[in-house]
């Protein structure tokens, strides 16, 4: 099965932080990226744009609002995602506890089930 690893964290934090950091934390992801890659579990990996770059869509009209920035006030940013194939949840929660070991902020972790035009969902 496949889930998606949703990688939350304080934006002001990680935009203030030096380029040497950024580059120490991306080497810490990139070496558990590496070893998915080499196990042939590893889909697609995006890192987000900051939030300031957004468009919200906001459809409870006709027609729909469109508005500059995101949609929710949080604390955490969605910052980015993997997307990974596991076995179990289990399995799933072990390589967050991997991604975590690069910086602090959460992982939120969700079994995907994919869109398939004509296809009942699973």
């Amino acid at each position: 099965m496949q889930y998606v690893f949703l990688c939350y964290h304080r934006e002001k934090d990680v935009l203030a932080w030096s380029k040497e950091h950024d580059a120490e934390v991306m080497a810490k992801l990139t070496v558990v990226q590496d070893k998915l890659k080499r196990q042939g579990r590893l889909g697609p990996v995006a890192r987000l744009m900051p939030t300031t770059t957004a468009t919200t869509l906001h459809k409870d009209r006709e027609p729909p609002l469109v508005v500059d920035g995101p949609f929710a006030e949080t604390k955490e940013q969605l910052l980015g995602f993997y997307l990974v194939d596991c076995a179990t949840l289990e399995e799933a929660i072990e390589v967050a506890r991997d991604m975590g070991r690069g910086e602090s902020g959460s992982f939120e972790v969700r079994p995907v089930r994919l869109f398939q035009p004509g296809l009942a969902p699973a």
